[in-house]
């Protein structure tokens, strides 16, 4: 039973979580007509999880042409802006730029790219990705800002699930932010200006340490065991050592290594007896 309500209760956090940030994400501005579907804008969303995007291609900020199978490989941290926003998208960006300065800490500056795409085009050109990103001092490794080619904009943000409305005053539209596997599939969707950090941390660490290993090298041995010795301090809004998991590993490879020492006393003894008889 208690497990049940447990369950429940779980649930009941969940779907708060996605709904509360969700209903706030339309870009309310004086003269905006009040008809962006928030109830579909979930549903779209949503059902675009497990989904893999087409391959298209962007033009990056510094004007060279790059195609989204070009991020594979490792996971991919997505988000749409137009760069006429004055209130909302530079807001959510700052937040986003902290969160990924965050989990590159955490995970490793290398473990995974992020992407931002302007939806407005014409206007989201290369060289207007370029200033909003030097205006809001956006300058992480591996974070590319990309303008789409006009022609696919429309199915580009219909497969990433992203639902915007034009508006008199720009655009009321999802604050969403896409989590993609390795492999271009789309593996969880984080809403609102703001959200608690393990939110992307912890689906970014899941993909990491599940990624197949083909052979034991110890530099990706280190960095998973670094990966996993990682817990969220909620006082602090930040990530630290798990310092009960650092004993527990070094108490087990202290009674290994008293096991080994003891399991190779034991043979040299019997050796050694075999050799005198």
């Amino acid at each position: 039973m208690n497990a049940v309500l447990q369950f429940v209760a779980k649930a009941v956090i969940v779907v708060a979580a996605v709904w509360a940030p969700l209903t706030s994400a339309a870009e309310t501005q004086p003269g905006a007509e009040p008809n962006f579907d928030q109830n579909r804008a979930l549903r779209v969303s949503q059902a675009a999880i497990g989904q893999a995007p087409g391959d298209y291609a962007f033009t990056r900020a510094d004007g060279q042409r790059v195609s989204l199978s070009q991020y594979r490989g490792k996971p991919l941290v997505v988000h749409f802006v137009y760069t006429g926003c004055y209130q909302v998208c530079p807001t959510t960006t700052r937040f986003v730029a902290g969160a990924v300065k965050e989990a590159q800490r955490t995970l490793g500056a290398d473990s995974f790219q992020t992407l931002t795409i302007g939806f407005n085009l014409p206007y989201d050109t290369p060289t207007a990705m370029k200033a909003y990103a030097r205006q809001h001092g956006l300058s992480l490794a591996n974070w590319s800002f990309l303008s789409p080619d006009a022609a696919s904009v429309e199915r580009l943000t219909q497969e990433f699930g992203f639902s915007y409305l034009q508006t008199p005053n720009g655009f009321d539209h999802v604050l969403q932010v896409t989590i993609m596997d390795a492999d271009g599939r789309i593996y969880r969707q984080l809403y609102g200006e703001s959200f608690d950090l393990p939110l992307l941390v912890e689906p970014l660490k899941a993909l990491l340490t599940g990624e197949p290993v083909a052979a034991p090298v110890l530099g990706k041995w280190i960095e998973r065991v670094r990966l996993l010795c990682t817990i969220y301090d909620p006082s602090a809004g930040k990530y630290r050592l798990n310092y009960a998991i650092v004993i527990e590993i070094l108490i087990g490879a202290s009674i290994i290594a008293v096991g080994a020492g003891s399991l190779l006393n034991e043979w040299r003894k019997h050796r050694k007896r075999s050799s005198s008889a």
